[in-house]
């Protein structure tokens, strides 16, 4: 029975992580392929999980794990053009996604219009 309950633990534990693919760089960093959206306009001046106002017009993102603050580097794998958000919200809310961007964000990766794109997002997590 408990060998049971730790094989259904450890299944839903993994269940639980954000889909992509995870590497660890020789210099520390991490990079994770997925898939990203961008905030609706609705949400230009909310309070964001972190307690700052919501800009659309700012480099920012959401990411459900990442300590506030961790700056994250976002490519669109299909154009290569990249952009440097600092992580201030939690989401996205849906298994699809790993990273909520600002629609300027958005556009500086030519994503905006389009929903979702492909990306890779690579960052380093802050010394404890």
């Amino acid at each position: 029975m408990k060998t049971l309950i730790f094989i259904l633990f450890t299944l839903f534990a993994a269940g639980s992580e954000q889909p992509g693919e995870k590497n660890l760089n020789a210099s520390g960093s991490i990079t994770v392929k997925g898939k990203a959206t961008y905030y609706a306009s609705k949400f230009h001046g909310r309070r964001t999980t972190n307690g700052e106002v919501f800009s659309n017009k700012k480099f920012t993102a959401a990411h459900l794990k990442l300590p506030f603050g961790t700056i994250v580097n976002v490519t669109n794998v299909d154009n290569g053009r990249s952009v440097e958000v600092r992580v201030n919200d939690r989401g996205p809310h849906s298994k699809f996604y790993i990273i909520d961007l600002s629609q300027a964000a958005a556009k500086k990766i030519g994503m905006f219009g389009k929903g979702v794109a492909n990306i890779e997002m690579t960052y380093t997590l802050p010394k404890k």
